[in-house]
């Protein structure tokens, strides 16, 4: 529509006529009407020969005896000739026969707007070759980072399980679900693992935990889940750690790893903190221990028949005081006060049950739970309840949780806590019972 070549600024004007005009009469009468009127430096016919002003546009358009438009004139004059001549349009008062009446819109400096487009366009190509070469770089170094830590993993035992460099002299090993959980843990420098790739847990795995401390690490899904109960029927683990809830081992940042690992816990305890059946755990090593001490003390009753005799006199004896002591202790009673009395068959009433109750100021029940959500019921009742009561164990965790919410007593089969805040009051089966 427009002459590019022509173009520094772009006049744009409007035309109302009274009658039908059509773009040649337009045209011939800006012409004709501007003909003289400007001087020869403006005469419009010499600049548009010589390329300063370009090729007049009209879109017009007729209705009900009336037309209405718009003139666009490019111009290559500077600001101030440009000027003059748009003003010049709005002398024309007769396009033909019909009064008609020009009126300029703009002067459009058309260089500006290229240059707006230009940096805009500039900033979208900037912009996409900056995104390229900084995932080009970052594309770089994960790719070698992840070739180093892949050369870093090995195999170990008959079934070659992946597992990373430091297995074998390790005295602790963490055992995850997969190899990718053991690059994610490579990349942040821990490479004590090995991984169980699959649901059954291999041999290789059981004959470790015999003889290293094994940590569990296991995804916060349902998946995980499983894989632990199959650990604890068939492996002695020692410690069980767990990603967050519904996250996996191999997409946590370094700070979760440490955090999760730092916050592991015994087995047994986690046994029953989670009410999970005695099947779903295997001979710990205390229990093979004791075992062998046993062994061992056969091996010594059967050595000599006198060291049997003296053994068996010394077992009778004590058994003889053994008898005594269940009469002794029947005439004792412990001395509790009432509200540990009302405690105490709180705590018989649960017993076996692996449930935990919250209790108002006044003993009342707000709400009862399986011990494995008793924080989901804590804060779903904060600030109703000042006592827990509970068939299981008190952690650490637990009194952590309920310290800032104004739990003042906490009662328990038994306590596996280092540090009790002076405000709350915990009595275990032993104090109370």
């Amino acid at each position: 529509m427009i002459d590019p070549s022509a173009t520094k600024y772009l006049v744009k004007a409007t035309i109302m006529a009274d009658g039908i005009v059509e773009k040649p009469d337009i045209i011939g009468a800006i012409f004709g009407q501007s003909e003289g009127l400007l001087g020869e430096e403006l005469d419009l016919r010499d600049l548009q020969k010589s390329g300063r002003i370009g090729r007049i546009e009209v879109e017009v358009d007729s209705q009900k005896g009336k037309s209405q438009g718009e003139i666009f004139i490019p111009s290559s004059l500077d600001q101030v000739e440009t000027s003059i001549l748009a003003a010049a349009l709005e002398t024309i008062d007769r396009v033909g026969p019909c009064r008609a009446d020009i009126k300029v819109a703009s002067i459009e400096d058309t260089r500006l707007k290229k240059r707006n487009f230009i940096v805009d366009r500039a900033r979208e190509l900037l912009t996409k070759i900056m995104e390229e070469n900084r995932d080009l770089g970052t594309g770089l170094m994960d790719s070698v980072r992840q070739s180093i830590q892949e050369e870093e993993i090995t195999s170990f035992g008959e079934e070659k399980l992946p597992a990373g460099p430091n297995i074998e002299t390790s005295d602790s090993i963490i055992v995850v679900e997969g190899r990718s959980d053991i690059l994610n843990l490579l990349r942040h420098g821990i490479k004590n693992t090995i991984a169980v790739e699959g649901t059954k847990v291999p041999d290789t795995i059981s004959e470790l935990s015999k003889e290293r401390t094994l940590i569990a690490f296991v995804d916060g899904d349902r998946g995980g889940e499983l894989i632990l109960k199959e650990l604890l029927q068939v492996a002695e683990v020692d410690f069980i750690a767990r990603a967050p809830r519904a996250r996996e081992v191999e997409e946590l940042t370094q700070k979760q790893i440490v955090k999760a690992l730092r916050n592991k816990i015994p087995a047994e305890q986690f046994v029953e903190m989670y009410s999970l059946d005695s099947g779903d755990r295997g001979n710990s090593k205390s229990d093979r221990r004791e075992t062998h001490k046993d062994e061992k003390k056969e091996d010594k009753k059967q050595d000599s028949k006198k060291d049997w005799d003296r053994k068996d006199s010394k077992t009778a004896k004590v058994e003889e005081r053994a008898e005594e002591k269940p009469a002794a202790k029947k005439t004792e009673e412990k001395v509790l006060s009432p509200e540990q009395k009302a405690f105490r068959e709180k705590l018989k009433s649960l017993s076996g049950s692996k449930r935990a109750v919250l209790l108002d100021d006044k003993n009342q029940v707000v709400a009862q739970t399986q011990i494995n959500n008793i924080f989901t019921a804590i804060e779903e009742n904060k600030g109703k309840f000042s006592a827990v009561v509970m068939d299981g164990v008190v952690s650490q965790k637990l009194v952590d949780t309920v310290q800032p919410i104004g739990v003042k007593t906490l009662v328990a089969i038994r306590a596996n806590v280092t540090k009790l805040p002076s405000g709350i009051v915990l009595w275990t089966k032993d104090e109370i019972w």
